[in-house]
């Protein structure tokens, strides 16, 4: 049995289209993304950044401007998480900015949102955000209701009145 060349030609197309598309799918799922040169670079540190991670959005408005490119340990010694952000070099960010970090949904990933603020002088390349809004972390949250639901609860068998107290 002889085999048609055409056919063949066809099989080989269709692979290869097929891996094209796998490639392509994995890489939007994965969230990787080019950020060319000439991105505004800025820094904000938090005290807790909860689950933020490299690549998660930095938005204004709602509207996606940028991307956290790295989180490290400040450098001056104050031991508070520094987050480096890619922004979009079009913006004129004012110098009283400020930064939050932000959850989407109740139990959803953690993002970077951005105030700006109504100064004359704006952000340059490099510049640090002063004004931000550390990451509120849930299970520290109801562990101090625990708490303060404990503590009162306590508090009321103490101080309520025993019987054949008059006063």
């Amino acid at each position: 049995m002889s085999r048609s060349p055409i056919r063949d030609l066809l099989v080989g197309v269709f692979v290869l289209s097929g891996f094209a598309a796998l490639a392509y799918l994995s890489i939007q799922l994965g969230g990787a993304t080019y950020s060319g040169p000439g991105g505004l670079q800025l820094y904000a540190s938090f005290d807790e950044v909860g689950g933020l991670a490299p690549r998660s959005p930095v938005v204004i408005g709602g509207v996606k401007v940028g991307q956290v490119k790295a989180i490290e340990l400040s450098p001056n010694g104050d031991f508070r998480a520094r987050v480096v952000m890619d922004v979009d070099e079009k913006l004129q960010l004012p110098d009283d900015t400020a930064a939050s970090i932000l959850t989407q949904g109740v139990l959803g990933s953690q993002y970077i949102g951005l105030e700006p603020g109504g100064s004359e002088t704006m952000l340059v390349d490099g510049a640090e955000i002063t004004y931000t809004q550390s990451a509120i972390v849930i299970e520290r949250l109801i562990g101090r209701v625990i708490q303060n639901l404990g503590s009162s609860s306590d508090g009321d068998k103490d101080s309520s009145p025993k019987p054949g107290d008059d006063d």
